[in-house]
């Protein structure tokens, strides 16, 4: 039976480095010329494995390209746990909100067969929205998916790692401030009450939102960093773990997101100089500060 502790330190805490975009990866490679074939792709993921997963606790990674790919590669350290992304790479709507739903098949066994650690299954949950007479509501179905999601993985033996990113609702200006806040702790509180082993949400915004969250959910959570610059991160890392109780981080763009494009020998000199390093300053950031997953109940900071 899997458990975090596959993808933890033996402290209990996360240093996950998350490789699993595909289209966001695709857009990537549009904005500097380059082709995203899948070769290439698959050679972008190869190389976060080769050089970031020997300092991460965890890896996470695609089906399609990354998990194949690092595989017959042999790059991911032997010290590396193995988060394999369950959700559907096209994802549904309603009148351009996002609509949850889950491939059956793309369960927590077929993660475990693939040498999986844990299933991650990614959310848009807002959950101050209001379903209006005559329409689906969104949250309600969302919550439902999730909560197949985490039964099966229970059922399999394997750890559920839901992600969450909140999404203005239809007429409302892109989210900021305190009504993003408020999207973000509301959405965690009503995902965490369906037992998900960890939660790996957004930045609250504040010291405040971070003690409300830590206040109000029994389950660990993660911070994602959501492309922010890396030394953005940072100092979010140390404000989530300190007033929060965050048990680590899931952090992906705001630590290679610069070598896309770059050639080979390029990338060789980014991941030695400057990617490694900030891994390790992540690490460093989340040091003595984040909780251990085991401990992270209501109140606990």
């Amino acid at each position: 039976m899997k458990t975090l502790a596959d993808i933890a330190d033996d402290d209990g805490t996360f240093a996950i480095i998350a490789m699993d975009q595909r289209n966001t990866l695709r857009r990537m490679f549009d904005a500097v010329g380059e082709e995203a074939t899948p070769e290439v792709m698959a050679q972008a993921k190869v190389d976060v494995a080769a050089n970031l997963s020997p300092g991460a606790t965890g890896l996470l990674l695609d089906p399609d390209f990354g998990v194949p790919a690092v595989r017959e590669s042999g790059q991911l350290a032997s010290t590396c746990g193995l988060l394999v992304a369950a959700e559907p790479s096209d994802r549904g709507n309603y009148n351009g909100e996002p609509r949850a739903h889950r491939i059956e098949e793309q369960n927590g066994r077929w993660v475990l067969d693939q040498g999986g650690d844990a299933v991650k299954f990614l959310v848009q949950v807002n959950a101050l929205r209001q379903a209006a007479p005559g329409e689906p509501d969104l949250v309600a179905e969302a919550l439902d998916v999730v909560r197949a999601v985490v039964a099966d993985c229970k059922a399999a033996g394997i750890p559920s790692v839901i992600e969450n990113l909140v999404y203005p609702l239809p007429g409302e200006e892109p989210l900021a401030g305190e009504v993003k806040s408020e999207a973000i702790v509301q959405s965690a509180i009503a995902l965490s009450e369906l037992g998900m082993d960890l939660l790996k949400l957004e930045y609250p915004g504040s010291p405040q939102a971070c003690r409300q969250l830590a206040d109000s959910i029994n389950v660990p959570w993660a911070v994602l960093s959501a492309g922010v610059d890396f030394e953005e991160f940072t100092e979010v890392l140390r404000i989530s773990c300190d007033e929060g109780g965050a048990s680590g981080f899931i952090a992906g763009r705001a630590l290679w997101k610069e070598s896309i494009g770059m050639s080979a020998s390029e990338r060789a000199k980014f991941f030695t100089e400057q990617s490694a390093p900030r891994l390790d300053a992540c690490r460093e950031a989340i040091s003595g500060r984040a909780t251990p997953w085991m401990n992270a109940t209501t109140g606990a900071r």
